[in-house]
C-alpha cells in the first residue's frame, strides 16, 4: 500500500502551499508512509493525477489542484 501525495512545488498559491504542508505535516506526524509526488515539475504525474481524481470531486471548472491524495490508485480526497 503506497499513499500518493500529489503536490505542486512551485506553486504560487499560499493556500495551496499551507494545505500541501497541512497534508504532509499530519502524514509525517502519525508516522504513515507516502510519496510525495510533484506536478510542477513532471508532467506525467500532472496527467495522472487529473485524470484519476473522480468527477463529481472535480471542482467547477474541471481541474483538481493540489494536494490530492490516492492510496494505491482508490483517490481518497
Amino acid at each position: 500500500m503506497v499513499i500518493k501525495v500529489f503536490v505542486a512545488t512551485s506553486s504560487g498559491s499560499i493556500a495551496i502551499r499551507k494545505k500541501q504542508q497541512e497534508v504532509v505535516g499530519f502524514l509525517e506526524a502519525n508516522k504513515i508512509d507516502f510519496k510525495e509526488l510533484d506536478i510542477a515539475g513532471d508532467e506525467d504525474n500532472r496527467r495522472w493525477m487529473r485524470e484519476n481524481v473522480p468527477g463529481e470531486k472535480k471542482p467547477q471548472n474541471g481541474i483538481p489542484l493540489p494536494p490530492q491524495i490516492f492510496n494505491e490508485e482508490q483517490y481518497c480526497g
